[in-house]
């Protein structure tokens, strides 16, 4: 990162923290959901209301993304963040929590991550040069996978077995460290947007033939990401009959090749080219959910998770650097909200579908239905998205 500015490496730290209070939290929470309810049905409800804002709350949130300060909206949001986590603790520790009390919760805390990630993306422009868009996004998918996925998850199935309430505290307090860092980077002041205006992303994105397409792809490939991966835990548990604390650190192994690809992601664009970093992507990830299906052992799906972080940080940085360089900057909040609402929205419909099927036919079962989807979704997509991606490819 050394040649990133400051202001950058501020946000980078708050995403670091932020991100491992997440990974704590992300392990922390299916754990307590399998303690009070081993149904299938019930574990993907929660999943399902964590994503379910975007589909709910994607369009409001880009309208006061482009039309307030998004640094202020950042630590903001992460303050309150703080508040509902902590409450849940109280809950946890006075032995109130049931599967609608996680579903609240989870919903809770899903609503301040459609406007806190909204911002994020869209205020990164305004700290770093253009030329530099591959290489902080990279550092920035870095940041997250550690956090949520490598370092976050074994440490909330460790805190989760000695207490409870723990993993919640901790993520309670990550929230409060990264608002403190966020709260001291500059500001850009912007006009307010009247919320009418929520339309303009929407004529914007409909128009841009490769966002659109990159946006529908999206929409399919996280609706399969949480068709399988909803039922994750008792498909580690119950099929594979691991330790609860095991789960943290399949999550763990998993996030090493998302780190590897984060690492490595400038170069790799600059030897493959966008578009067929993309393509090659997506064709891997089809595979890779289907193999995971069929996973004798620990050994073989970690591996297979890893393959995976590994290609979705190559989408995931490709197509945030592509959307931060096509769209004007005073659209680009509410761009990214439709994009959002259509890459993420069908992600509750994802998981609650998954575990109705992983209810009826077993928990393997999800998994390579995704992986065909995802397949289909990209041969059905490539006749628009290989010209519109040469078109859009900076020479």
């Amino acid at each position: 990162m050394t040649d990133l500015p400051n202001a950058y490496r501020r946000l980078w730290w708050a995403t670091a923290i932020d991100s491992l209070g997440n990974g704590v939290f992300t392990a922390a929470l299916p754990l307590l959901a399998v303690t009070v309810s081993r149904d299938a049905r019930d574990v993907a409800l929660v999943s399902a209301a964590t994503y379910s804002p975007w589909l709910l709350l994607s369009l409001v949130a880009g309208s006061v993304v482009d039309g307030t300060d998004r640094i202020t909206l950042m630590w903001r949001t992460q303050t309150f963040q703080a508040l509902i986590v902590g409450v849940l603790s109280a809950l946890v520790a006075a032995e109130l929590v049931n599967v609608p009390v996680l579903v609240v919760f989870a919903f809770a805390l899903g609503s301040c991550d459609v406007f806190y990630d909204n911002a994020a993306q869209t205020a990164l422009p305004d700290l770093v040069p253009k030329s530099l868009l591959h290489q902080a996004n990279g550092s920035q998918q870095v940041a997250l996978i550690v956090g949520r996925q490598f370092l976050g998850p074994p440490l909330g199935s460790l805190f989760f077995a000695l207490a409870w309430t723990l993993p919640f505290a901790v993520d309670a307090t990550s929230f409060i460290v990264a608002a403190i860092l966020l709260a001291g980077l500059p500001r850009r002041r912007r006009v307010p947007t009247e919320r009418a205006k929520v339309r303009d992303g929407l004529r914007w994105l409909r128009k841009h033939r490769l966002l659109r397409t990159l946006a529908l792809l999206l929409g399919i490939n996280t609706f399969c990401g949480q068709f399988g991966n909803a039922t994750l835990v008792l498909f580690v548990t119950d099929v594979l009959h691991l330790r609860a604390g095991v789960f943290g650190l399949l999550l763990a192994g998993a996030a090493i090749g998302g780190v590897v690809g984060g690492l490595v992601i400038a170069r790799l664009v600059a030897w493959l080219g966008d578009l067929r970093a993309l393509l090659v992507s997506l064709a891997v990830n089809a595979v890779v959910f289907v193999g995971m299906g069929f996973s004798p052992n620990v050994a073989l799906l970690g591996g297979l998770l890893a393959v995976s972080g590994f290609v979705t940080t190559i989408w995931n940085v490709v197509t945030v650097s592509v959307r931060q360089r096509e769209v004007p900057a005073s659209l680009l909040g509410r761009v990214n909200s439709v994009y959002r609402l259509l890459g993420w929205g069908l992600m509750p419909l994802g998981a609650l579908t998954g575990g109705l099927l992983a209810h009826r036919f077993g928990l393997r079962v999800p998994y390579p239905v995704a992986g065909v989807m995802r397949g289909l979704a990209l041969v059905a997509a490539l006749p628009v998205l290989i010209p519109a991606m040469r078109e859009a490819t900076p020479r």
